[in-house]
This record gives structure tokens, C-alpha cells and sequence, in this order.
């Protein structure tokens, strides 16, 4: 773990998925290999081992997109098949996507959002998950890529086609399912954390796809917009401002956390968060999320507010 008086201390360690002499500086975060900031982006973009993802809707690929970026939207790394809107993707449904995209097990994947890391949280877990560690957050995403002045384009990529294969035996280690929440609820040895807005966890909000509103019982709220310059340049916030954030409720490492949003995309950036850059060793994401939870009648629920439904 580096400590905070040795944060001043750049220490440099070489990227191992390229031939160039980029380096990446490691100032304050635990770990820093699933993550990259826009400056080093600028010298790989030609480096045929990167691939680059930007993750958001077609129409936003479409306007403009780092140049040799490929096209992901949430819909592609979700199990079509499954009632319930936003469930993670099966391993051959997204074998299927990265070979179609081109992408290599031997690559390096660097994905990119608009939305402050979220959904580019939601692919590296998925990936993490099925067992490829080959991923990378760029830190502020187009914000940030933009902020610095680097290069768009409308052009779309020319893409080759691959047999990209995930593990056999996938570990799923950040996984989370609803029966492990339930024990977790009542669970002093388990941290659930709630990643969604006040007006969500409160009850006043109700998204669409939500049966109820509220929040499950003994879930603790850090809304996943306080981990980031939400309102400034997207990029995380520092080492020392976010161990403070989560030293409020546990400066445990070893305890077993599992974070929920609505869907499961803004607690993958919590997890995030919370392993890579904090250095917790046992978080899961629940993926059903509050999507999942609302449609049982018989599991717990707390609210607080009169509910107004947003579809």
C-alpha cells in the first residue's frame, strides 16, 4: 500500500503492454495498473497492442470519438435473454462482441466514457470478472481528453476481426448475487454500500425498470459522483480524500463489502474505487442492484420520503 508522506515520491514503473518508452507515474493510489490518464493515452494511439473502447451511446460515437476508438453501449455487455434490464453478459456473448470488435487476448483494452468513469467501471468489472486483466480506466475519460486538447475524430475504426477467448473457468470474483445480500443484510461481518443519489436511496426518486423505492436495510450511501471531480474534470479524486470518504465507515481492508447502485453500473465504479485505487481485498458488486431487489416483495426495503417515479 503507498502511505500518504510517500505519495510525493513519483515512482515509476514501465507499461508492460507496449513496445514504446511510456511510463506510467505512480503518485498515490494503491494501484495504478488499471488506469491511465489522458496524457499517456496521447503516445499509445498508435501502438497496435491498445485498443481503445468508448463506451456510450452510438449516436455519441458517431459525433466525434478518440481516433481508433471502437463502439460499446450497455445493451452489448448485457444478457438480452434475462427479464430484468442490465444483468452482466454472458462469457461467449461478450467473446463475441471483442472478437467482432477486433480486440485480441493479447491486448490491452483503454475504455472511455462521458459519464465519470461509470460505465467504463462496468466494462472493467465484467472483463475482471471473466478473468481479463488486460483493462484500463482512462481518468477523467473524454472530459479529461478534451481538456488537454486531444485528438477527435468522426471517422469510424477499421477493425479486423479476432477469436478473442475469456477463461474456462471464470473466477467471478467481484460478483455479487441477491442471495449474498440477503445474507449480508443483518450481517455484521459484511458492508453493503449504496451508490446511488440521496433522492434513490431516500425513496424520493424512483427510477424506471424499480418495482419500489428505498433502499436495502443497513446499506451505507456514498454516492458514486463524490469519488470523482464530478462537476470538474471527471478524474478521480485523491488518495487521501477518498480514504477519508470510506475510513467513515470502515478503514477494514479484509472486510467483505458489496456495493449496489440501480443497475449495477455505478457500484462497478465504486468497486473500482475501492479495490484498485484504496486497495480493499474483498468487494463484490451486486449486479442485479436495486432493479433486481425491488421486485421481491418479501425482501426488506427502507424508505423515508413520499416517491415520485421518474421514467
Amino acid at each position: 500500500m503507498c502511505l500518504v508522506s510517500s505519495c510525493k515520491e513519483k515512482i515509476k514503473k514501465e507499461l508492460p503492454v507496449t513496445s514504446s518508452d511510456v511510463e506510467i507515474i505512480t503518485t498515490e493510489y494503491v494501484n495504478r495498473d488499471h488506469l491511465i490518464e489522458a496524457e499517456e493515452l496521447q503516445n499509445l494511439l498508435s501502438e497496435p497492442k491498445i485498443k481503445i473502447v468508448h463506451f456510450g451511446k452510438p449516436a455519441q460515437y458517431k459525433k466525434n470519438h478518440i481516433k481508433g476508438s471502437v463502439n460499446v453501449w450497455r445493451n452489448e455487455i448485457e444478457d438480452v435473454s434475462h427479464k430484468l434490464i442490465g444483468m452482466m453478459c454472458s462469457k461467449e456473448q461478450l467473446e463475441n462482441l471483442f472478437s467482432r470488435l477486433g480486440i485480441n487476448n493479447s491486448d490491452t483494452v483503454i475504455v472511455y466514457d462521458e459519464v465519470a468513469g461509470a460505465d467504463a467501471a462496468r466494462l472493467w468489472w465484467v472483463l475482471k470478472n471473466y478473468g481479463f486483466n488486460k483493462i484500463k480506466i482512462l481518468n477523467g475519460g473524454i472530459t479529461k481528453w478534451n481538456e488537454i486538447g486531444g485528438a477527435l475524430t468522426t471517422e469510424y475504426a477499421v477493425v479486423k476481426k479476432s477469436k478473442f477467448k475469456l477463461a474456462k473457468n471464470p473466477p467471478m470474483t467481484f460478483y455479487a448475487t441477491k442471495e449474498e445480500v440477503v445474507a449480508a443484510v443483518n450481517s455484521k461481518s459484511t458492508l453493503i454500500i449504496d451508490t446511488r443519489t440521496l433522492d434513490e436511496y431516500t425513496g424520493i426518486r424512483q427510477k424506471r425498470n424499480a418495482k419500489a423505492p428505498g433502499h436495502i436495510p443497513n446499506s451505507f450511501l456514498i454516492d458514486y459522483a463524490d469519488c470523482v471531480n464530478f462537476y470538474g474534470n471527471k478524474k478521480f479524486k485523491n488518495y487521501t480524500e477518498l480514504k477519508m470518504m470510506y475510513d467513515k465507515i470502515t478503514p477494514n481492508k479484509e472486510q467483505l463489502i458489496i456495493t449496489y447502485c440501480h443497475s449495477g453500473v455505478r457500484s462497478a465504479h465504486t468497486a473500482f474505487v475501492l479495490t484498485e485505487l484504496l486497495g480493499y481485498k474483498n468487494v463484490k458488486n451486486y449486479d442485479g442492484s436495486w432493479i433486481e431487489w425491488s421486485q421481491f416483495e418479501d425482501l426488506p426495503k427502507k424508505k423515508n420520503s413520499i416517491t415520485t417515479v421518474f421514467q
